[in-house]
């Protein structure tokens, strides 16, 4: 009996639940609830499965199918060109005679034009502050015609790099393109960049002459000029701008061939208006660094000298007497670091900076021929940026030994950054030296937060003195110090760090001598 039940039940599972078949039985409960969700006639029927419930729509017979079939093929009107429509076409009624034409409405240009000129300045001023005049100014200038107006103001072009577009190729092909944007800026120079103040070309290789004299004709607004991987500049070409561009008072130079006689001539006629210089060191640099002391600009505030890897700094003497001047009264930054040993001595340190007083930052990584008696003769008084860091240094038996604390003692009150990394100062002479900002004069609290001691002696009671006396400390670098436990040698950024690294000393066991 439960078999044939079970094959029952399967049967009415899987079959259409509808009209009931033939010769069946009085109807069950069960199918009186399957004839109201589906009662007949409704053109539906259920379907039950394993784990749903299937509503479909109930088949409609053949006939209706193609009765309404046959209905929308009789609506459907014959094909124009058939003969069919032409003799059964009807004559068209006339049509209606069109209404008068309305008054034609401007199209609305849209929310660009309705802002003001001087509003859009000012906003187009605020991005180009922050990222530049390209490419925002070109794709802007494309927008609508206000936005074109706007983005061609000279005042928006203050600052303006110009390479070719095809630097770095073949000599022939560099050329041609530098050729093509040199004929662009035949009108730009005029027409959007006749306020430039900054002014920057990068391999130019044989039309830097050319695109020069046009910024010495269009812009006499200019105050800097870099010029990077350049060729082909002229002494005439640095002196037309200088005496084409009154307001001209920085020059880079750096990564660029220029004879220094033509750097020589630049200086001389821009004078006492020059205030920043970017040199590479070359076996020419001597004739304009001579210059430089001759008082050709006694209001420079910034000389960096950039050292390649493969060059010294060997000073000679130049070929002309050149009378000592009053040097730099306004120089504020010397930079003359490499990553290698170079022979810049005491004497010519002295030289360059014995009319500095307001020397704020001096960086001489690499010069180990820099010693702390000849830094303290120095007559700045208020340095607040020191670097004398050794870099990949081999011989230390000649490094001074002491000495550092004649530096922090002469400007522990204004020193900020200080960079003493793989100088041979001993032990005692190092705690001696950092000693000197837990008591800064007036009680006040020092103003160091950044020193690198990386390869040095320090011992770390003097780290944990320095630590508790500088609590504006925000980088510490402690790698490759000898004399410092396991685990705590590396650099420490921000004071979180800074003072995990004196809780660290603090409780460690000391490290055996």
């Amino acid at each position: 009996m439960a078999p044939r039940v079970a094959r029952r039940a399967r049967g009415a599972r899987g079959r259409v639940r509808g009209t009931p078949p033939a010769g069946a039985r009085a109807r069950s409960a069960e199918d009186w609830w399957w004839d109201r969700l589906a009662p007949s006639g409704s053109g539906y029927h259920l379907l039950q499965s394993d784990s749903m419930l299937l509503v479909l729509p109930g088949p409609e017979p053949a006939r209706a199918r193609a009765h309404r079939r046959a209905t929308r093929r009789a609506q459907r009107l014959p094909f124009p060109g058939s003969r069919a429509a032409g003799a059964k076409a009807k004559p068209r009624p006339a049509p209606a005679p069109a209404p008068p034409p309305a008054p034609q409405q401007e199209l609305d240009p849209g929310w660009g034009d309705r802002i003001p000129l001087e509003i859009l300045l000012q906003i187009f001023g605020l991005l180009v502050a922050a990222d530049g005049p390209m490419p925002f100014l070109g794709r802007a200038a494309r927008v609508c015609r206000r936005w074109h107006e706007a983005a061609s103001q000279p005042a928006l072009w203050h600052t303006v790099t110009l390479s070719p577009p095809l630097a770095g190729r073949l000599t022939k092909t560099g050329a041609k393109a530098e050729k093509k944007l040199l004929a662009s800026l035949e009108w730009l120079m005029p027409n959007r960049f006749s306020q430039l103040q900054r002014l920057t070309l990068i391999h130019w290789k044989s039309q830097a002459h050319p695109v020069l004299k046009l910024a010495s004709e269009s812009c006499p607004r200019l105050t800097f000029l870099k010029l990077s991987d350049c060729h082909g500049v002229t002494p005439n070409t640095l002196l037309m701008l200088a005496r084409a561009c009154p307001q001209l008072h920085s020059l880079d130079i750096q990564h660029s061939t220029v004879e220094s006689m033509a750097v020589v001539s630049f200086l001389e006629e821009v004078g006492p208006r020059m205030r920043k210089l970017w040199l590479t060191y070359n076996s020419q640099t001597t004739a304009i660094l001579g210059a430089l002391l001759g008082s050709c600009c006694p209001e420079l505030q910034l000389l960096e000298v950039l050292r390649l890897l493969n060059l010294v700094w060997l000073p000679k003497p130049s070929g002309r007497a050149v009378t000592p001047g009053p040097g730099f009264p306004s120089l504020e930054e010397l930079c003359l670091a490499g990553s290698t040993c170079n022979f810049v001595s005491n004497e010519a340190l002295g030289r360059l900076l014995r009319g500095s007083p307001n020397l704020r930052l001096l960086d001489l990584r690499g010069c180990a021929r820099i010693t702390p008696a000849g830094l303290h003769d120095l007559p700045c008084q208020e340095l607040e940026q020191l670097h004398l860091g050794l870099y990949g240094m081999s011989d230390r038996l000649t490094l001074a030994k002491e000495g550092s604390s004649l530096l922090t003692h002469k400007w522990c009150h204004t020193l900020r950054e200080l960079d003493l990394s793989g100088q041979g100062f001993s032990e005692k002479d190092l705690e001696q030296a950092l000693a000197a900002f837990s008591g800064t004069p007036g009680g006040s609290q020092p103003a160091l937060c950044s020193l690198n001691l990386r390869g040095t002696r320090v011992t770390p009671s003097t780290v944990s003195s320095v630590i508790s006396s500088c609590p504006g400390l925000l980088y510490l670098n402690l790698e490759s110090c000898r004399c410092l436990p396991r685990g705590l040698k590396r650099a420490y950024r921000g004071p979180e760090e800074v003072q995990w690294c004196l809780e660290q000393l603090l409780t460690s066991p000391p490290s055996p001598s």
